[in-house]
């Protein structure tokens, strides 16, 4: 059985139990109006999706709102840190909303971030931090909420519905693209697998897990795509936007509008 069918057999048993198997796209790093941007967007219209795309405020182009201008509401914005800028000693994981500088200094900036998308996009932003790298310290959760964050949302299934009370975490659990030893498309066996992997893990969790109504992200990064990329996303989003039992859900659907 190859691994493409093995996604098929997993979505045959979402039918088979009448289920619909939900699932999100997330793209990180937007800062401008690019041709990597331009083929994002064609292939998400070639297939009717949501997107949300994480912007990056501090490094933000006015030509990148320029662009958005005509877009669907399907394509929202999401914060993307603030500088994606790396705080970590040497030696760490990169992390921008680590424990490195006074968090006064971190929710300030982020709050300046809020801002700024705010105003830029208006409605098609939605107050959700994606942190860069997916990684933020557990003490700046909390304040989210009180500077105006609804949701938050990172890499990995989530272990709760809200971390903290008035902030929803969705998370994404799929990217095609592997960053060390060399950045570069993971192959379509490991990224179905894991891909198979997420959608088991809810179809066979309690209904009370909040693993189990939590949509299957994607999550891509288009400004470093490879033509490997391109062509498996645009095969997986082609065969799943086709299939009765799954659905591709809009960010504003996730996250509120």
């Amino acid at each position: 059985m190859t691994v493409w069918a093995l996604l098929d057999d997993e979505l045959a048993h979402w039918a088979d139990s009448g289920r619909t198997a939900t699932l999100w796209w997330r793209d990180d790093d937007a800062v401008a109006a690019t041709a990597a941007l331009d083929r994002l967007l064609a292939m998400r219209a070639a297939y009717d999706l949501g997107l949300a795309l994480a912007v990056v405020p501090a490094t933000m182009d006015a030509s990148l709102a320029a662009r958005l201008q005509d877009e669907p509401a399907s394509v929202a914005v999401l914060q993307h840190g603030y500088a994606h800028q790396n705080h970590a000693a040497a030696g760490e994981k990169s992390v921008e909303l680590g424990p490195h500088r006074p968090a006064p200094v971190v929710i300030g900036e982020l709050g300046t971030g809020l801002m700024a998308l705010s105003q830029t996009f208006g409605a098609r932003f939605l107050p959700v931090m994606v942190p860069p790298w997916n990684r933020i310290a557990p003490a700046l959760v909390p304040v989210l909420p009180e500077i105006g964050f609804r949701a938050l949302s990172t890499y990995t299934a989530r272990t709760r519905v809200e971390p903290v009370r008035g902030l929803l975490q969705v998370n994404t659990h799929v990217g095609p693209i592997g960053w060390r030893p060399r950045r570069g498309f993971l192959g379509d066996e490991q990224i179905i697998t894991t891909l198979v992997d997420a959608l088991r893990a809810r179809r066979d969790a309690a209904a009370t897990s909040p693993v189990a109504d939590e949509p299957t992200g994607m999550l891509t990064h288009h400004l470093v795509h490879d033509e490997d990329i391109w062509t498996f996303l645009d095969r997986l989003w082609n065969r799943l936007r086709a299939h009765p039992a799954v659905r591709i859900v809009q960010p504003a659907a996730i996250f509120g509008s």
